[in-house]
């Protein structure tokens, strides 16, 4: 029975061969080096499809991820100094100044480059390699389609992406021009030794020439970044003598200044990279990786005056942290880390805090309110010079079926003079439109007038709702004789409660240094704010004594209908002598109206001495060098490279998003693996650098390559075509998103887009460069010639290079043309976004010119 069984199964294989599946050669089983791992020949076509696309996808996560640590490698490496004695120009005294190794010129165009494009330029070394070095399509294709999406692309986002009223222009326009004649030299080149010289061959001349266009770029352009070719003699170029090698700095660091007005930004070069800061006429040093105290001091002094003084040790070390950040020199790896850690949910290396925080931040730093707290207590009107506009409180709340609120505006000091004031609505928890009606409008106090009332709309949608917030901020022209008082911001509560509400402190404490002239402790009203209320306080003596230490006794406070927080401004004497602290108790009591007092109707307010205050300094300095440490681009340990790897956001929950969560989980896998690379800090980062870039990405490139070739071969898309789309958006979206960053945050333009035209201009070079002298070389020694079939890689390269001679033309006239803002990027937001559209096109006409050139649906002779 089982004989006939057996020869029955070969009767039924013999009579039906066509069945049969050879698992050694089936379609498309040969297109890789490590692929298909898997005997895939009984899988349909549709679903191998699928599969090899998302598995191409993935791993252009996994290579945005080793590239991130790839970046921080080269960041170690280009960020070295060393440190110098030199005698300091017109005087004897020697100081020791701190110098750059790399130039940042070169290491934009070395191993900034590489880091930024090594997928691209592997991906043309792997395809010389598997095809026996012999000439191949996806490797050259997706240099050439990365540079269109680089120029076209990132430069159109970055064009639109500037705040409207802004610009950002090109600072190194002399290293700019060299890198953007070579981007476009770079593949004219490449038609001439494809088309026009030995068509079809690559002679290895050729290939000698075309490799060492790359340090010929980079001598080029680091001739222009120092400018030796000019005759201006320049004080500041004598130093130059201090650089190690092609050592220095090019670009210029910011000093900030808090002025009276605005911060102003004086260019200084900065050998030592050091930054520095000027608060309230002191100048103070805010050194990247090193705080002082002195800074640190000023910096809260000053803040402190924008906040009413409640800022905890931390909140101020967050701001001062972000303040340091602002002022740090970023090049384009610390914003292409950032943004891949953005994508994939991991460690963030740029300061967050809340909003409130941020309004603190943004008041000093664009000084467009008067102080929260005076150093001194004396009167805003300047014994009535001046009008003082501000609010009659700076919070009320309203319910939401009451339909309006009317917020009341008081003008104290001078009064017979007439005074303008504008205001405005802000968005909070609430929303203009949806909870309430905006309003932006200028309201006038006539002579004799001393208030004011704004009515707002409140939008009642009959859904229910959690309390929400918005807020009506004042300002005063400064020429009107006008200033803005203590309460400028109304910060307005939408609420469904109409109980007359609870009146307690907001706190069990508070502290006040002795100089702050008046201590505001905040009453706060909850649970409704129905109807007028008040409650008494008085003050009771502790270690500070009414009359020497401060101005107590007892008084009224009262609540308007709608109103939730209000002050008791006690005046604190400062009488300049060293002393303990001091304190005295405030107690709240005998409430009206219906209201009730909550369980803080005591709070002890504390008077330190400046001396004293040292101490809460110093609580904030040490906070401020972990949160710096923290903001390290990388860990210099396997341990913490592994914390960050296993932790959502690098382990800061709090700052958590949903997005965040979602992405570590699909990138959990990776960011293991890569931990496993040598942290930064062995051998200077080389150690890294080798093993992230010959290990790890040359890994992935291999099996992209597989994957996009196998790819195309399931759907029958040429090589080229996936090369310049998926493959070359797949490689450069994590620059797309650090450009688009580093447009919005620098003060100039060559960190977005000074960089890709020399990028571009580099993976010709070096990405078709090398791969073609290896195998120019290789067939030499055989006697033969190494064949690179011009077909549709040259008249992709001929669409592309007149697409960016229009694009460069396109930046020269927005550079020109006072209508675009004299500025590459930003402007006119009519112009801006024309431009984006330009560029778009551009991108576009490309992708479908080339596509139809290789379907052969347009035939170019070339």
């Amino acid at each position: 029975m089982a004989n006939t069984t057996i020869s029955s199964l070969l009767n039924q294989t013999t009579a039906a061969p066509e069945t049969c599946v050879n698992v050694a050669n089936y379609f498309c089983s040969d297109k890789g080096i490590i692929l298909p791992i898997f005997v895939e020949a009984t899988w349909p076509i549709g679903l191998r499809a699928f599969l090899y696309l998302f598995a191409m996808l993935y791993c252009f996560m996994g290579v945005a991820i080793i590239a991130d640590v790839f970046m921080c490698s080269i960041e170690v490496i280009t960020s070295k100094t060393k440190t110098i004695s030199m005698v300091k120009p017109g005087t004897d005294i020697v100081e020791e100044v701190e110098v750059r190794i790399w130039n940042d010129t070169v290491a934009n165009l070395t191993l900034m480059a590489l880091g930024s494009s090594a997928p691209e330029i592997l991906l043309s070394i792997v395809g010389i390699i598997k095809t026996g070095f012999k000439s191949e399509e996806l490797g050259p294709s997706t240099i050439v389609g990365s540079a269109a999406f680089n120029l076209l692309v990132i430069t159109g986002v970055c064009v639109s992406s500037i705040p409207t009223g802004e610009i950002r222009r090109i600072k190194a326009v002399k290293v700019f021009a060299v890198t953007a004649f070579f981007s476009i030299f770079a593949y004219a080149w490449l038609y001439i030794v494809l088309v026009l010289n030995t068509k079809d061959v690559m002679d290895l001349w050729e290939a000698i020439v075309t490799f060492m266009f790359f340090p010929i770029l980079v001598i080029l352009a680091y001739i222009a970044d120092k400018d030796y070719c000019s005759r201006r003699v320049d004080v500041e170029k004598e130093t130059d003598h201090l650089e190690l090698g092609m050592g220095g700095s090019q670009h210029d660091q910011p000093r900030l200044q808090f002025s009276n007005s605005s911060y102003i930004s004086h260019e200084e070069e900065s050998q030592s990279g050091t930054v520095l800061a000027e608060y309230s006429g002191a100048v103070t040093e805010l050194k990247p990786g090193h705080v002082n105290k002195q800074s640190v001091s000023e910096f809260v002094k000053e803040i402190s005056k924008y906040s009413g003084g409640k800022l905890s040790p931390e909140e101020a070390a967050k701001l001062a942290a972000l303040k340091i950040q602002e002022n740090e020199k970023h090049d384009r790896s610390w914003y292409r880390v950032n943004a891949t850690r953005w994508l994939v949910g991991g460690r963030k290396v740029s300061v967050n805090v809340n909003n409130s925080l941020k309004e603190v931040y943004e008041k000093a730093k664009n000084k467009d309110e008067v102080p929260l707290i005076i150093d001194s207590a004396s009167d805003l009107s300047q014994g009535g010079t001046f009008s003082v506009v501000e609010f009659s409180a700076s919070s009320c709340a309203v319910m939401e079926s009451q339909g309006t609120v009317e917020v009341s505006v008081l003008r104290s000091g001078r009064t017979n003079t007439r005074v303008p004031f504008r205001y405005e609505t802000i968005d909070g928890t609430a929303e203009a439109g949806s909870d309430y009606i905006p309003q932006k409008d200028v309201l006038v106090f006539e002579p004799g007038e001393s208030m004011k009332n704004i009515k707002i709309v409140i939008v009642d949608d009959n859904q229910w709702e959690a309390d929400e917030t918005f807020f009506v901020k004042l300002s005063v022209d400064p020429d009107s004789g006008a200033v803005l008082g203590r309460k400028s911001i109304n910060e307005i509560t939408i609420i469904n409660d109409d109980d007359p509400g609870v009146l307690d402190f907001t706190k069990p404490s508070f502290i006040f240094k002795e100089s702050a002239g008046i201590a505001s402790v905040p009453v706060q009203r909850t649970k409704g704010s129905d109807g007028v209320i008040s409650v008494k306080w008085k003050t009771k003596d502790m270690r500070a004594v009414n009359g020497r230490d401060y101005v107590g006794g007892e008084g009224m406070l009262e609540f308007q209908h709608g109103e939730t927080e209000k002050n008791i401004d006690i005046q604190i004497f400062d009488d300049k002598d060293f002393e303990k602290d001091e304190d005295f108790m405030v107690e709240l009591s005998d409430a009206a109206g219906g209201a009730m007092i909550g369980r803080q109707r005591r709070t002890v307010i504390t008077i330190v001495n400046d001396d004293e205050y040292n101490g809460l300094v110093d609580r904030v300095l040490t906070i401020v060098n972990v949160n710096m440490d923290h903001l390290q681009l990388a860990s210099s340990t396997w341990g913490g490279q592994f914390r960050d790897a296993m932790n959502v956001n690098g382990g800061d929950v709090e700052n958590a998003t949903t997005m965040d969560y979602v992405m570590h989980f699909l990138t959990f896998g990776w960011k293991v693996m890569f931990a496993l690379t040598p942290p930064v800090n062995f051998l200077g980062g080389w150690l890294t650098f080798l093993v992230s870039l010959m290990g790890f990405i040359f890994l992935l490139t291999v099996i992209i390559s597989d994957l996009a070739t196998t790819f195309g071969c399931l759907i029958d898309l040429e090589d080229n075509i996936t090369a310049i789309t998926l493959v070359a958006m797949g490689t450069s979206l994590p620059d797309l998103f650090a450009s688009r960053t580093a447009a919005k945050a620098e003060k100039y333009a060559d960190a977005s887009i000074g960089n890709v035209t020399g990028s571009n201009s580099v993976n010709v070079f070096l990405g078709l460069g090398l791969p073609w002298l290896i195998a120019s070389i290789y067939w030499e020694a055989q006697g033969e010639k190494f064949a690179v079939p011009a077909g549709s890689l040259a008249f992709s390269v001929m669409a592309y290079s007149i697409c960016a001679i229009l694009c460069i033309i396109l930046l020269v006239i927005r550079r020109i043309v006072p209508a675009f803002g004299r500025a590459e990027l930003g402007g006119t937001p009519s112009l801006k976004y024309f431009s984006s559209f330009l560029m778009a096109m551009l991108w576009v006409l490309y992708i479908v010119l080339a596509i139809l050139e290789t379907k052969k649906v347009i035939v170019v002779p070339l």
